[in-house]
């Protein structure tokens, strides 16, 4: 039998970076901004692929409680180094009406391999989103809930949809993130291994072929962290409010527990096909908690609200086993009140109906991401 997991929690959260005269991205924040950020919190900062973004990670956290304190810091830390530039962050999956083809890549090695290997796919890239790691030391039973656990990413990305803007459209989508990061190759549900050993058969046979270098190149919805004992839960749209980051991120970890726990009585979570899970993931992107998804077992499409109810009595053991019931019990207010995508959606109408044109409209949608961001009691 394999160690007990740590269940030790890390989130990595992706921000843009907004002109607080305009509202539209930074095209080109200056070089200090990230040297003044990784001054003040180093190790814990970095760019992104394009400079109008900057990547955040939290230390390794015992706790979510931990981890969401963690992440507060950060956030307050970031916003105010960039004040300073006139500049502001905010935790939105997509830009409401910003384009891609006036952003710049960030000048570095990685990233200059990224643009010349895919073009155009990675120029589109204006998007952002939340990683959590949670500790799972042994490489076979990383493997095993890794095959598992995929079944709930649908449940976790609705619970996360903050990008239902793009190009200044309406898209119709509460996740339009998704639809941009899907052009990259090696994304989505990731295939299910018999081992640890196959899996890696299958990393070699693409490094070997020159096709990537390392695993950071696959780019699936959740994978075997290339550099720590973790899994990484990958599909998630970046959450505007702190507290909806951090009970996403309890999910997470309480999910892999409880498969754990099945796999102590010799029981597991049944596994599907994923071109079945591939059907959730996307009625996930285009309704959020509005839609609906597909009970497998029943054949049918079940409210959302229903699911995620009984998945909260599913993980409740766990919840209290990793002392993180209170951020569980918080995705019933996210169920309630709806994610990043209802409010900006629901911003962007009320100042169409106050008489506002589409500009002030989408104005308005980035100053209340302006606002939720840095919103941490």
């Amino acid at each position: 039998m394999a160690n007990k997991p740590t269940f030790t929690v890390g989130i990595e959260e992706e921000y843009l970076l907004v002109d607080k005269e305009t509202r539209g991205l930074a095209v080109d924040p200056p070089e200090g901004l990230f040297a003044e950020c990784e001054k003040k919190i180093p190790g814990l900062v970095k760019p992104e692929f394009l400079k109008s973004q900057i990547e955040v990670n939290t230390k390794i956290c015992k706790t979510v409680a931990q981890a969401r304190k963690n992440l507060a810091l950060l956030r307050h830390t970031v916003a105010d180094i960039v004040g300073k530039y006139g500049l502001a962050p905010i935790a939105a999956s997509t830009h409401p009406f910003s384009e891609w083809q006036r952003q710049h890549h960030t000048d570095r090695e990685r990233y200059n391999v990224l643009a010349k290997d895919l073009q155009a796919v990675v120029r589109r890239l204006l998007i952002c989103g939340m990683h959590v790691h949670v500790g799972i030391d042994d490489d076979e039973l990383r493997i095993d809930l890794l095959n598992q656990v995929s079944y709930f990413l649908p449940h976790l990305m609705a619970l996360s949809t903050s990008s239902p803007f793009w190009r200044g459209e309406v898209t119709g989508l509460k996740s339009y993130r998704l639809s941009v990061f899907d052009e990259l190759p090696r994304t989505g549900i990731p295939n299910t291994f018999d081992s640890y050993a196959e899996y890696q058969r299958h990393i070699d046979i693409l490094i070997n072929a020159g096709l990537i270098e390392d695993p950071t190149k696959l780019w699936w919805d959740v994978r075997p962290s290339a550099s720590f004992p973790t899994l990484e839960m990958r599909i998630t749209d970046v959450c505007t409010l702190i507290d909806d980051a951090a009970a996403i991120a309890a999910l997470f970890a309480c999910i892999l527990r409880m498969l754990y726990r099945l796999k102590l009585n010799n029981q597991r979570w049944r596994q599907y096909a994923s071109m079945l899970i591939s059907e959730n993931r996307w009625r996930a992107q285009r309704y959020g908690l509005d839609g609906g998804l597909v009970d497998f077992g029943k054949g049918e499409i079940v409210p959302c609200v229903s699911l995620l109810e009984e998945l909260i009595e599913l993980v409740v053991e766990d919840a209290e086993a990793l002392n993180c019931k209170d951020k569980i019990l918080h995705l019933r207010t996210i169920m309630k009140r709806g994610t990043s995508a209802h409010r900006q959606l629901a911003v962007y109408e009320k100042a169409h109906m106050a008489g506002k044109n589409d500009e002030e409209a989408l104005i308005a949608v980035v100053d209340q991401l302006i606002a939720e961001t840095v919103e941490v009691s």
